[in-house]
């Protein structure tokens, strides 16, 4: 198996949410970087990234899938229960706890 760098995650916790998702998706993912993160304070911020990688069979259904991610994280929207504000990334409204897909 030849492992390909797919995506570089801002945090651990992201990094287990999007290796979840890849694997919803049948792809096997390798996470990097996380036992860096007890090295914070003395290392570049760069360096602690933790990192998803995949076999280069898969690469281009997870950069897919990723690429979906990245877009839905960007994109804002307003919960019609209480007119709250809330980024892409969220699935419930942070304020009233509507779920998303009850407002679309």
């Amino acid at each position: 198996m030849s492992l390909v760098q797919v995506y570089s995650a801002s945090n651990s916790l992201e990094a287990h949410s999007l290796k979840g998702m890849l694997e919803t998706e049948a792809i096997d993912v390798v996470l990097k970087g996380e036992t860096l993160s007890s090295a914070t304070g003395e290392l570049p911020a760069d360096v602690l990234a933790v990192t998803l990688w995949v076999d280069v069979v898969q690469e281009a259904v997870a950069r897919k899938v990723l690429a979906h991610y990245e877009a839905q994280s960007n994109a804002v929207w307003w919960c019609s229960a209480c007119q709250e504000e809330s980024g892409g990334n969220f699935e419930i409204c942070w304020q009233c706890g509507v779920p998303r897909a009850e407002i679309e």
